[in-house]
């Protein structure tokens, strides 16, 4: 894999993972204390789920957006 195309997605993780710290910090903040009331069985389970659905999309993406 070249070198830019992983430099490529390793900054849109960045991008994507700060837009809501950026755009609303008062919602996130909530946000995290919500979280942070949830069992930690529920927390796995939607970990779980997004590593999945994360896998998914790069398969389909590699596979059929070529």
């Amino acid at each position: 894999m070249p070198k830019g195309y992983f430099l490529t997605i390793i900054g849109l993780i960045c991008f994507f993972e700060g837009l809501p710290y950026f755009a609303s910090p008062e919602k996130l903040k909530q946000f995290m204390a919500r979280m942070t009331r949830l069992p930690d069985r529920a927390l796995r389970i939607l970990g779980g789920a997004l590593m999945v659905l994360g896998l998914l999309l790069v398969y389909w993406g590699r596979r059929y957006a070529q």
